[in-house]
């Protein structure tokens, strides 16, 4: 064994931080360039266990797309196994990276759950981070900085054949848990196989967390977890999706609708007028996040549909009302400690949310720590559960006894 996310307020405020962003990184990755991998098809065959890895190449972590800001870390952008959400096995890419120093023994191996990225393969973080135009490049770099390695999954679908399951709740959890796994069995990387881990992800990667917090131990019983770092989680998509139609971050609830029509194999275009299917095809096929924001702000479902009533309608109809009660978190206790991190000003997932995650956690006899913010905004707010999230690692790795707020 080795030891190894005329104008007014906070969404006038959230749309321009939005464009600037799609104006100041590049405005997609659309080509392959000499530091990009190139890891994209299904292999022929998949290996026997969850978290196999099935090919690897090194790559490079910039933090800007100009390239000049390589950060201290050797990566690697892997394909390894896991399971969608009926089960069936399916290849994932990801990136696993190793600090260039550390002071732990036994490195620790954190797994990042990125945010919202888009849904077109251009968008996966492994393929970003190499072009150094992934917007949550700078919280992971935070982590390599305390010495933890990192690995950073790009979901089922994302950079990979297929249309990513954006906001399944069992499939984003799977992917995160079989990425520890693929990090520790990697070989051109002395990781602990069998080392202390740790969970952290904001917006949909707070949900995936979460997800994975709750399916670890029935999924993924060997890892030693030590906690999970959770910020503003979607866990409720009924309450997420009213929030999000119609606002700045219009388009995520569209990511939503297709993502989840994907996983559970419904068509979606007969719900939809002619600018309906271009706005969905566009945003599936071509947009990251920031470009997506700055092109369709206050993208509002019911100019999407043939009936012209909204989609979140039809979510309390069948099939979707099951389907969204799929994806609810605190239906399970996660046995590692929790810290929630959440913005009373959030203006994409309402800060009741989370609370109400933390609540049903608590009673379920979890250990949680609430921590809420007054930060304006949901993109803003990331920097809160970094500045949090980051010494409660720390003592969760030390061995301390985790804070509860139940």
């Amino acid at each position: 064994m080795r030891c190894h996310r005329a104008l007014g307020g906070r969404a006038a405020a959230a749309f321009a931080a939005a464009a600037a962003l799609a104006l100041t990184m590049s405005s997609g990755v659309t080509a392959a360039s000499a530091d990009q991998p190139h890891i994209r098809q299904q292999p022929t065959g998949l290996a026997a266990g969850n978290g196999d890895v099935l090919s690897s190449e090194s790559s490079v972590f910039y933090l800007d797309p100009l390239k000049a800001i390589k950060v201290k870390a050797t990566a690697h952008r892997i394909m390894y196994r896991t399971t969608d959400r009926t089960g069936k096995a399916i290849a994932v890419t990801g990136t696993v990276l190793d600090p260039a120093a550390s002071p732990h023994g036994q490195r620790p191996i954190v797994a990042f759950a990125p945010g919202t990225q888009g849904l077109a393969d251009t968008c996966a973080p492994s393929r970003q981070l190499a072009e150094g135009t992934e917007y949550e490049a700078l919280p992971i770099k935070k982590l390599l900085d305390q010495g933890y390695a990192v690995v950073v999954t790009d979901y089922q679908g994302l950079g990979t054949p297929g249309v990513h399951t954006y906001m399944d709740r069992e499939a984003q959890g799977r992917a995160v848990l079989d990425s520890i796994r693929a990090a520790q069995r990697l070989g051109a990387v002395d990781l602990p196989d069998a080392g202390p881990v740790a969970l952290y992800g904001y917006s949909q990667g707070g949900g995936a967390t979460a997800s994975a917090a709750e399916l670890a131990p029935a999924y993924a019983p060997e890892l030693k977890i030590k906690g999970a770092v959770v910020g503003a989680p979607p866990a409720d998509m009924n309450k997420v999706a009213d929030s999000m139609d119609g606002s700045a971050y219009g388009a995520f609830f569209n990511y939503a609708l297709s993502g989840l029509a994907t996983s559970y194999g419904i068509n979606i275009d007969p719900y939809l007028n002619a600018h309906g299917k271009r706005v969905t095809n566009d945003l599936r096929d071509n947009l990251c996040t920031t470009q997506a924001l700055a092109k369709y702000p206050f993208l509002n479902s019911r100019f999407l549909t043939v009936d012209g009533r909204p989609l979140t309608e039809r979510l309390k109809r069948a099939p979707w009302d099951r389907i969204v009660a799929d994806q609810q978190l605190g239906m399970r206790k996660p046995a590692t400690p929790v810290l929630l991190s959440h913005s009373a000003l959030d203006d994409v997932v309402p800060q009741q949310v989370g609370k109400d995650l933390a609540a049903a956690w608590c009673r379920r006899g979890a250990t949680v720590r609430f921590a809420g913010n007054h930060i304006p905004g949901h993109i803003a707010a990331t920097a809160a559960t970094s500045a949090d999230g980051l010494p409660w690692l720390a003592d969760r790795f030390a061995g301390k006894t985790a804070p509860t707020t139940c």
